[in-house]
């Protein structure tokens, strides 16, 4: 069987978004838009917690709010991609 990307990896290509290229990302950024809290996390992320801590890591993101690393992941992924206006 085939080595599977652990949270090592992630961290590993945070810098590069490596991660949106795999297979799964497309299943984990449509499982956390079905998330009921999904639109009230991504907005309090973007209003207060990349305000003051503008470099936090999906791991911390995620230990600060209690939600899954991968909710953290797409979070911080889409607002720090998206077009500023």
């Amino acid at each position: 069987m085939g080595h599977e990307p652990d949270a090592t990896w992630l961290a590993n290509t945070m810098s590069n978004t490596a991660y949106t290229r795999h297979p799964l990302w497309a299943i984990l950024v449509e499982t956390v838009h079905e998330m009921i809290m999904y639109a009230h996390h991504k907005a309090y992320v973007r209003s207060v917690v990349l305000v003051d801590r503008p470099d936090i890591t999906y791991k911390d993101l995620a230990l600060s709010l209690g939600i899954p690393l991968g909710e953290a992941l797409v979070l911080l992924h889409e607002l720090r991609h998206e077009p500023e206006g």
